[in-house]
């Protein structure tokens, strides 16, 4: 159930995400000694572009198996990279394959940011090699801004917690890098990983922007304003959802002029309003006033008004167990799905 509703909201936040076809309930009890139990088990079946992970290549390394890394790459590239395909020459081609993974795994790793979205187990085999993501355990979406927060209630050392998530996806295509050499050079690889930084950066940044209510705006502005906005957010005064819902109902066009009117209720209290407040006047003066209705559209697209919060899916998990009420299920996953089109048909990263 948990898996459903992560896979349905990510998917309608712009989230490159697997889905979930269905679940078959086996009638069967099931034990988990480090969850409550007994519980309802059944087979969920997940659909995705591929079930092949960095582990699947990892496993092959460990084998001491060359011949199967080269063939398995082969595939994958045949199946998933179409692009590739068209160089002739096979060191290019596997070149450019790990490019396109480093930059597909930058982008989902923005993605998760800016969402406010804690995977909480991204480990090796929880990295597909389609750069998608998937298998939705101990996830949490953040209700205040936290970098610590951590959605795994065994990560005692925090190894997942939301402020880690881009560097570990960083290291997890280090560690591939170990069955890839078999076939692919070194430099080759440390070149392509190299541009991982800049490339999660800029999709970050992207992301940020829009659910700000900005196409782009010049480089330092854009840095500045959504290093302000962490910085307001760290006061937890609000949400991080609430933040950007509130922007999204609350925007004027008079903000465009009137700095002390943006958000002005929940900022008068608040550390750095009044400095976020400039900023974000200063961002809209660089919007002609003819497209600031596009700026309010793009703020509806990108900022939902139902998260999925812990209490949410708590609420729907108790009449479900107590009286096999699914409709509380149904209503949440409806909500999770209607309010905005989908975020992958837009050019946000």
């Amino acid at each position: 159930m948990r898996e459903v509703l992560a896979s349905e909201a990510l998917h309608h936040l712009g989230v490159y995400t697997s889905r979930t076809l269905s679940l078959v309930e086996t009638g069967e009890s099931l034990w988990r000694g480090d969850e409550p139990s007994p519980t309802r088990a059944s087979v969920m079946v997940r659909f995705s572009r591929s079930h092949i992970r960095f582990g699947t290549f990892e496993r092959l390394d460990y084998l001491d198996r060359s011949d199967l890394i080269q063939t398995l790459l082969d595939h994958v590239i045949e199946v998933y990279y179409p692009a590739a395909r068209l160089l002739v020459d096979r060191a290019e081609r596997y070149r450019y394959f790990y490019d396109e993974l480093v930059d597909r795994v930058a982008r989902l790793a923005a993605q998760w940011m800016s969402v406010g979205f804690c995977h909480g187990v991204l480990n090796t085999d929880n990295m597909s090699i389609t750069g998608e993501s998937f298998d939705y355990g101990p996830y949490a979406f953040m209700d205040r801004y936290d970098p610590n927060f951590t959605a795994a209630y065994f990560d005692y050392g925090r190894l997942y917690c939301y402020k880690n998530q881009p560097s570990i996806c960083g290291w997890n295509l280090k560690r591939l890098q170990q069955p890839l050499q078999r076939v692919i050079s070194q430099d080759a690889l440390e070149a392509s990983l190299g541009q991982y930084s800049d490339l999660y950066s800029q999709y970050y940044r992207q992301r940020m922007l829009a659910k700000l209510g900005f196409d782009a705006l010049p480089d330092d502005l854009a840095e500045a304003l959504i290093a302000e906005t962490l910085t307001l957010l760290g006061e937890g005064n609000w949400g991080y959802h609430d933040f950007f819902l509130a922007l999204t109902t609350q925007f004027s066009t008079q903000w465009q002029d009137q700095s002390d009117l943006i958000l002005a209720e929940q900022l008068q209290e608040t550390a750095h309003g009044k400095a976020w407040q400039q900023l974000y006047k200063q961002a809209l003066q660089t919007v002609p006033a003819a497209e600031l209705a596009q700026v309010a559209q793009r703020l509806r697209t990108t900022n939902p008004e139902t998260v999925l919060l812990r209490p949410a899916i708590e609420a729907i998990w108790e009449p479900i167990t107590t009286a096999d009420n699914w409709q509380p299920f149904e209503a949440l996953l409806a909500k999770l799905q209607s309010p905005f089109p989908n975020l992958l048909e837009l050019d946000l990263g």
